[in-house]
């Protein structure tokens, strides 16, 4: 018998792509970048008469005043842990971690029924507490950011006494009772539209 003699596979010859210059290759590699947006130009400045300029009042809080209202959110957000923590330990037991409430056997039905809607008053309470706490941050930060106190609709300054009683308010008294911009606001942004 005669062998066999396995015949050589050919090779495949694979193409070299050409290299490519290292400028051509990094600008493939980086991602386009979008057009820059045109800039807008600044509104002209609105002439105010005194009187209006005087019913506006300031533009912006004293360093002095937002010391205070820092100092105000920060002992209020304190005092609004300190609550939570204390509900936090009246809905739980600290050595089971079940609710109270449940860990009980021989509750009367009526009993078991009253401890339900306690438990789901103080979950509320509890809920709103960090609700709360999430206001009182943002506050902080918006105090960062330099806007701490002024009103989401107008742009002016918030009064100081609605300021003191919410220290998380963002619009003013009226607006917030009658979705309408105050007095003030109802010049500031007449003037503002003339302005564009």
């Amino acid at each position: 018998m005669a062998k066999k003699v396995a015949k050589p596979v050919p090779k495949k010859t694979v193409k070299k792509k050409a290299a490519l210059p290292a400028t051509t290759r990094a600008k493939k590699a980086a991602p386009r970048k979008p057009a820059p947006e045109p800039v807008k130009a600044a509104p002209k400045p609105v002439a105010l008469t005194k009187k209006e300029e005087a019913l506006l009042g300031p533009r912006a809080w004293t360093k002095e005043q937002l010391s205070r209202f820092r100092d105000m959110i920060i002992a209020k957000r304190k005092e609004t842990l300190e609550e939570l923590d204390t509900l936090k330990e009246s809905m739980m037991d600290v050595q089971t971690g079940e609710y109270i409430s449940e860990s009980s056997n021989y509750s009367l039905h009526m009993e078991q029924g009253t401890d339900a809607m306690e438990r789901e008053k103080t979950f509320l309470f509890a809920s709103r507490g960090s609700k709360f706490i999430i206001q009182l941050d943002d506050a902080l930060v918006r105090i960062d950011g330099g806007t701490f106190g002024q009103c989401k609709t107008c742009g002016l300054l918030i009064p100081k006494e609605r300021l003191e009683a919410v220290l998380t308010a963002q619009t003013c008294a009226e607006y917030k009772n009658t979705n309408q911009p105050c007095e003030r606001g109802k010049i500031w942004l007449a003037h503002v539209k003339q302005a564009k």
